[in-house]
């Protein structure tokens, strides 16, 4: 596990100068090998997946379903998305980076089993945080109540450990147990983030925030570009290389994910505005802004120490602004893409081979929904 930067920027964030779109812009053709990828990479693990499902027993099966997008809350067919598959697309990459096509192909079941142990947490993550949209319609828990909707995630983890179990390729037990360990990491990084929401705002330390996030986020992607790497065959040396890649990545994503989170478009994002403000979430922006000794820090911590108004909203995303969460986020951001690519570059130094890998990370930080 990489450690949380530290240090003056980290610890002591200033207003920098940063781009402030609530959205970070596409240009003409900006994300288009992403989009390619990300296309085949559904392609390649819905009918894994759809096979998975379907062996579910008729309730959690009718849950997952719903959860996918594949069926509305009837049952009947849906034709909704089940997400960018932005994590089996990073496990696919990885294996053609190092392994070529024939890897690809044979990592596909560890795909679609890293994409459901995603499924698995946004289920959960979804209940604990009390969401109630997700891709633009309400969430499992919403439509089938929180103790239906856990029982779904933890069947999803149990069908990705299958997955595993099943597969014969050489690398299948390997790639089980780092993805194990990957879930006891990630609840270790939810426990975390649930803990610091109980505590008082000015209690919370901006490297702890690092650190939870990178458990939350950056273990997942990481560990989807090291499995990508064994399934290619890869010594330890590239494999750790891969998953400090996907970390590092993965902490761009949460980044830019808790900038959406306060300032994007609830048409474009699917989620309601201002909801991680509303629940007082002590995300990377708003921790950056509490910690950074300004007046600003001082007014927000008197904001998210009051009882949610929705009234409150607006002063409260712009106090962390003018305290200077927005900019540091960002600039973080930017910081992290660099990490990721020099980490990758020590695994696949020729660029013509890592422009998958380089081109998901890049699309996960210019994301808009």
């Amino acid at each position: 596990m990489t450690e949380p930067r530290t240090g003056p920027t980290a610890e002591c964030p200033t207003p920098r100068t940063a781009p402030r779109t609530t959205e970070p812009e596409q240009h003409p053709g900006e994300g288009h090998e992403a989009a390619i990828l990300l296309e085949r990479a559904r392609a390649a693990v819905d009918p894994v997946l759809r096979a998975a499902l379907g062996s579910l027993p008729g309730p959690m099966r009718r849950i997952a379903l719903y959860h996918f997008g594949w069926e509305h809350a009837d049952g009947t067919p849906a034709e909704g998305g089940s997400g960018k598959a932005i994590r089996p697309a990073l496990v696919l990459a990885a294996a053609s980076a190092l392994g070529g096509p024939e890897a690809r192909t044979a990592a596909v079941r560890a795909a679609a089993a890293v994409e459901l142990v995603h499924n698995f947490t946004l289920l959960h993550d979804d209940v604990m945080d009390r969401d109630t949209t997700r891709r633009h319609r309400p969430t499992a828990w919403k439509v089938f109540g929180d103790t239906d909707a856990i029982l779904a995630g933890d069947t999803l983890q149990a069908l990705a450990l299958r997955l595993l179990a099943e597969d014969a390729h050489p690398a299948a037990p390997a790639a089980a147990v780092r993805l194990a360990d990957c879930v006891v990491e990630l609840c270790a990084g939810q426990h975390a983030d649930t803990s610091m929401e109980r505590r008082d705002p000015g209690g919370v330390t901006l490297a702890e925030t690092l650190a939870m996030a990178e458990a939350k986020t950056g273990a997942l992607l990481g560990c989807a570009c090291a499995i990508g790497a064994l399934y290619a065959g890869s010594g330890d040396a590239d494999v750790a290389a891969l998953d400090a890649f996907g970390r590092e990545a993965g902490l761009a994503f949460q980044l830019i994910d808790d900038v959406i989170g306060i300032w994007g478009d609830p048409r474009r994002t699917g989620k309601a505005a201002g909801a991680d403000l509303a629940a007082r979430k002590k995300s990377l922006p708003v921790v950056a802004a509490l910690t950074s000794g300004t007046p600003a820090a001082a007014e927000l911590a008197s904001l998210y120490a009051t009882a949610h108004r929705e009234e409150d909203l607006e002063r409260i995303a712009l106090a962390v602004e003018r305290a200077g969460g927005r900019d540091w986020a960002q600039v973080q951001a930017a910081d992290r893409m660099a990490r990721a690519m020099q980490e990758v570059a020590r695994a696949v130094p020729d660029p013509e081979a890592a422009g998958g890998l380089l081109a998901l990370a890049e699309f996960v930080t210019r994301r808009s929904t």
